[in-house]
């Protein structure tokens, strides 16, 4: 197991190597000066060469990609051409307001989806089996933006009510990171519920096909213990799957759910370094995005071998 571990972890390094490289060509090869965004067209040559020197801008391209690397091995992000403020203090800063929107969204996902898919599994064919999948399909058809922006009138204009705007953290004032957190936590678990629930129900439809269930039945097993004690258990390796790849993504894929509920999140910092044409703050975010996805799916893998100890790692 340990073994597999520093493997996995060694794959990292071509992994983030390759992101690395692919975003650092892309940022370059977008149209435009970077040093006229930032100075305006009413900066003088002089002014727009002493800013090129000063990023390391007027250097070859793969010297300039060398000495970011150079600092990223030993934890420098470099420098926002905006701000001038380090890049990864700033995104560890968002990173935890993602995340905590990231695994507030995806704990009331689990929560609805998990027991509605059994439920439509057991009943499967029924009215209730028919109204859970029409749920889920709503859930994963209806855009978040959409359907943000629908709570968010629907609130307004019969309840009076407006989320916070801001961020507060959690243990500064925990009812108003909840009252802030609560409602983009809803829009982006609705989308992960409905997928959740549609992989939990077909995959305990194809558990409870399998003769080791009838045998478990033949021996006069209750329900419940058939259903969540073998079925679900051995029904959980596709549900973990998804599940793994929807966190992943949401940690770099909420910048529309933050723009529109005004959260200064991860997303939103890529926006808007993305906007302004600011490289350094770009690419240590997208590096530091697919670091933590790969660390995601290393989590899932071996969560696959405790559910189901058929599975060994060497």
């Amino acid at each position: 197991m340990y073994a597999y571990i520093v493997r996995r972890l060694l794959m990292l390094v071509p992994v983030l190597f390759g992101v690395s490289i692919f975003i650092f060509v892309i940022m370059r090869i977008v149209p435009g000066d970077v040093a006229m965004t930032i100075l305006g067209t009413d900066a003088t040559p002089e002014s727009l060469k002493q800013l090129r020197e000063d990023f390391g801008l007027n250097l070859p391209i793969y010297q300039q990609y060398f000495e970011w690397m150079a600092g990223v091995l030993t934890g420098d992000f470099g420098e926002s051409m905006r701000t001038g403020k380090e890049v990864l203090p700033d995104i560890l800063t968002r990173f935890k307001l993602t995340f905590e929107l990231t695994l507030i969204s995806a704990v009331l996902s689990w929560i609805i989806a998990i027991p509605l898919g059994i439920i439509a599994a057991i009943k499967r064919n029924t009215k209730t089996d028919f109204g859970v999948r029409l749920i889920s399909l709503l859930g994963v058809s209806v855009p978040n933006f959409a359907l943000a922006t629908v709570l968010i009138l629907i609130l307004a204009l019969f309840f009076s009510y407006s989320p916070p705007v801001g961020y507060v953290g959690f243990f500064e004032d925990p009812a108003t990171n909840l009252q802030i957190m609560i409602l983009p936590s809803i829009v982006l678990g609705t989308a992960m519920a409905g997928a959740v629930m549609r992989m939990t129900r077909s995959s305990i439809l194809e558990i409870l096909r399998q003769d080791f269930i009838r045998t478990i039945r033949a021996k006069g097993a209750r329900e419940r213990v058939v259903i969540f004690q073998h079925a679900l258990r051995n029904a959980m390796i596709p549900i973990l799957t998804i599940i793994g790849m929807q966190i992943g993504t949401l940690l770099g894929g909420t910048v529309i759910i933050e723009q529109i509920f005004s959260l200064p999140g991860l997303g939103q910092l890529v926006l808007t370094a993305i906007t302004q044409r600011d490289f350094t703050v770009v690419q240590g975010a997208v590096l530091f995005i697919a670091f933590v996805f790969v660390l995601i799916n290393l989590l899932v893998d071996l969560l696959y071998s405790y559910l189901d100890p058929r599975i060994t790692y060497k």
